[in-house]
């Protein structure tokens, strides 16, 4: 049986050649990432009966089931230049996180960055997700149309609203700074305001 063994050296020395992997090309992920991810992740909330309405103080509409916490809120901060837009997801969040936001609709494809923001939102929570934007951001687009709206927050779930006018006139309202539409002006030509009045010959 000694014949075996110097191919049986050879061989193994030839293992022994070979190149080692590069360390860079090997992805280790701890075991408990997967399941950490699993545990906090949240199913997407039951929205077949949530509706948009409009907060009390008029600069605000919230989405969720009527009398209940929201889900999503969209608010307009009037005093800056320009306006700016807030999003919120009421959903867990903890300090120091963010992520990105995708909303789809209206022919829109937009990704809001989002961060975890201390705040009472009238859901009963201390921290939820919020971005603020200029209100004329192209992004905003989004919410400009009537058409169906789906906003997908990672390990919060996903939100299907249903298309309607509101969310797009809420918009318009916030890009005017809460002014509603000024009515046009009948000028003459002189430059003068048409009152309607003409004078007479003495």
């Amino acid at each position: 049986m000694r014949y075996c063994a110097i191919p049986l050296l050879i061989c193994l020395a030839a293992c022994e050649a070979q190149a080692p992997v590069a360390q860079e090309e090997v992805q280790r992920v701890p075991l408990s990432q997967g399941a950490s991810s699993l545990a906090t992740a949240e199913p997407s909330p039951d929205v077949s009966n949530a509706i948009w309405t409009v907060a009390d103080d008029g600069k605000a509409i919230r989405f969720g089931d009527d009398g209940a916490p929201p889900l999503l809120t969209l608010g307009c901060d009037v005093t800056t230049a320009p306006p700016e837009l807030i999003i919120i997801r009421h959903a867990k969040a903890y300090p120091g996180q963010s992520a990105l936001f995708p909303i789809i609709g209206n022919g829109v494809n937009s990704r809001f960055k989002v961060d975890a923001v201390l705040g009472e939102t009238g859901d009963g929570s201390k921290w939820h997700w919020e971005a603020r934007l200029p209100a004329d951001d192209p992004q905003l687009e989004v919410f400009s149309g009537t058409r169906d709206i789906i906003a997908t927050l990672p390990g919060r779930g996903t939100l299907e609203i249903g298309g309607g006018r509101i969310a797009g006139e809420f918009l318009d309202w916030c890009r005017s700074a809460g002014q509603p539409a000024s009515e046009q002006t009948l000028i003459e030509e002189d430059g003068g305001e048409d009152t309607g009045e003409t004078s007479g010959e003495d």
